[in-house]
């Protein structure tokens, strides 16, 4: 098999709006602290030398995750809405396919007939729970403050085109699904159209899916179909979403 990581680190360099905090406590430190709460001379640890550890600070959503139904709002499908500690494993592992809209402008919105002109390019057919991956080429600026405005973004028929088609987990490598945050701001001032404001999440309280937001890497993948994704979220309890290490998995 050939594998490959479609993940962003969680890194202190993130060109995110609120950025994880990492410490690294070297060996020296850990020998003072197992020293401490052992009662043992630190000489007793080769060269004064014990554990290295790391005190992380972020949010849920930072780095690579996956958006439980929760994380759209209350209610899903007429239902509480599950979070990210119950959504079914199962559509976790699948069948992935790459669409490609690198060269869709950043900022701009990915339509139907965008997403039906890929799938031809490609000659594929979705089928329920493939796991669709969205390439825009947004992780290359993973590093600079363009990030959060680098990717193209879904809209809300869109993805409601990829759900009625059994599609339950998507991902795209952007900042975030929609098109960027600042772009809906502008657009609902401009309007007064409050619908344009984050319109493809909250499509997940009419139809139960998950999102995986901060991907990496799909330009590497050397074919759009014909290949496993698995993306199993970390398990924390109640909450609307969990960091993962999606993997493409090739024959």
């Amino acid at each position: 098999m050939r594998m490959f990581d479609l993940s962003v680190p969680i890194s202190n360099r993130a060109a995110e709006p609120f950025p994880p905090r990492i410490v690294y406590h070297a060996h020296e430190e850990g020998a003072r602290q197992a020293a401490e709460s052992l009662g043992v001379p630190i000489d007793a640890f080769p060269n004064g030398r014990a554990w290295a550890v790391e005190t992380v600070t972020l949010s849920t959503h930072n780095g690579t995750h996956m958006d439980a139904p929760y994380h759209y709002g209350p209610i899903s499908e007429g239902k509480p809405a599950r979070t990210i500690d119950q959504i079914p494993l199962e559509w976790c592992y699948g069948d992935g396919v790459l669409l490609d809209f690198s060269e869709k402008k950043p900022g701009t919105s990915i339509e139907i007939e965008d997403v039906e002109a890929a799938l031809k390019r490609i000659d594929y057919t979705l089928k329920p729970l493939d796991i669709v991956l969205i390439r825009t080429d947004a992780d290359k600026k993973f590093y600079d403050p363009s990030y959060f405005t680098a990717h193209a973004g879904m809209s809300a028929s869109a993805t409601r085109y990829l759900l009625e088609r059994g599609i339950r987990v998507t991902g795209t490598d952007g900042w975030g699904w929609d098109i960027p945050l600042n772009l809906q701001v502008e657009q609902y001032r401009a309007t007064g159209d409050a619908s344009v404001l984050w319109e493809a999440h909250f499509l997940g309280t009419e139809i139960e899916y998950l999102q995986i937001e901060k991907l990496a890497n799909l330009d590497l993948l050397p074919q759009p179909f014909g290949f496993k994704v698995a993306a199993f979220p970390i398990l924390i309890e109640n909450a609307s979403g969990a960091w993962v290490r999606p993997v493409a998995i090739f024959p």
